[in-house]
Formats: C-alpha cells, sequence, structure tokens
C-alpha cells in the first residue's frame, strides 16, 4: 500500500467513530499535494446538508487524534467539508443512490471523438457503468477508462 493509501486508509479509521457519533455520512478521505502544500482532506455530509458548525465538531476531534497518532510525516493542512454538489461517485452508496438519476462522466482518452458524457444512470458493477443518453442510446464505460463520474446539474 502506498504511502498516500495509507495516510487514507488510517485517518478513516481515525474519523469513522466521530462520523457515527455525530449521525453524519463519510464521503471520502483524500491526503493531496496542491501547489507544493500536502491536505488532508475529509468529505462528510448529512441528510439535509452539512453546516460550517459540522465541520468544526470533525474537524476538531479528528485533529486531536491525529496529532495523538502522529503518523503522517509531512507538514499538512486538514480540511473537513462537505463534497459539495459535484461529488464524485466512488462508493456503492454514491452509485446506488444515484440510479435513475442524470450523470456526466469524464473519460481519460477520446470516445467517439469526445470525453465527456451524460445520461441516467442505469446500471454499474465493479468494471463497467451504464448510461442511457438523451437520444435513447445505452453506452457502457469501462470503470477503467472513467476520469470522473458525478451528479449532473443544470444551472
Amino acid at each position: 500500500m502506498a504511502k498516500r493509501e495509507d495516510y487514507e486508509h488510517r485517518t478513516e479509521v481515525l474519523i469513522t467513530p466521530i462520523i457515527e457519533a455525530n449521525h453524519f455520512e463519510l464521503v471520502d478521505v483524500e491526503y493531496v499535494k496542491e501547489g507544493g502544500t500536502w491536505y488532508l482532506r475529509a468529505y462528510i455530509d448529512k441528510p439535509g446538508g452539512i453546516t460550517v458548525d459540522d465541520c468544526e465538531i470533525v474537524n476538531r476531534a479528528l485533529s486531536d487524534l491525529l496529532d495523538e497518532e502522529d503518523f503522517i510525516e509531512e507538514s499538512y493542512i486538514l480540511e473537513v467539508s462537505s463534497p459539495g454538489l459535484g461529488r464524485p461517485l466512488k462508493k456503492e452508496k454514491d452509485f446506488l443512490r444515484s440510479m435513475g438519476k442524470d450523470v456526466e462522466i469524464r473519460t481519460y482518452r477520446m470516445i467517439d471523438k469526445q470525453k465527456e458524457f451524460r445520461g441516467v444512470l442505469k446500471a454499474y458493477d465493479k468494471d463497467t457503468v451504464t448510461i442511457v443518453t438523451e437520444g435513447e442510446e445505452e453506452q457502457v464505460f469501462q470503470r477503467e477508462n472513467i476520469a470522473l463520474i458525478r451528479l449532473a446539474f443544470d444551472f
């Protein structure tokens, strides 16, 4: 397991009791480097949405546990936030919740001269995602070719 995945996994273990005690949902944990700075991000949610106070509760409790465990070698910034409207579908529960809804898919490589697709999420499994486009055409994507999949929103 790479260092990044180890940090993310160990953080998930630490944050889970905090999340459960507050009746929140852990959407994702990521450890990423942006502009020379490392960030440890936890995305949380709850029915009706997450507030700044909710994020603060989790941030303080998690920060104390991370200080005690001290397993991250580099200096980093801890962020706890809502996943926002553009949250990617990553876990089984994300796909289940999004069945029958409009999604956007971005692929790593061009498929039929495009990299962005939109349609209703019809099916998924560990290897594929199937959508139905506006023209009622069914498209199946290999998960390994998907860079991003998220709910589609019209503004």
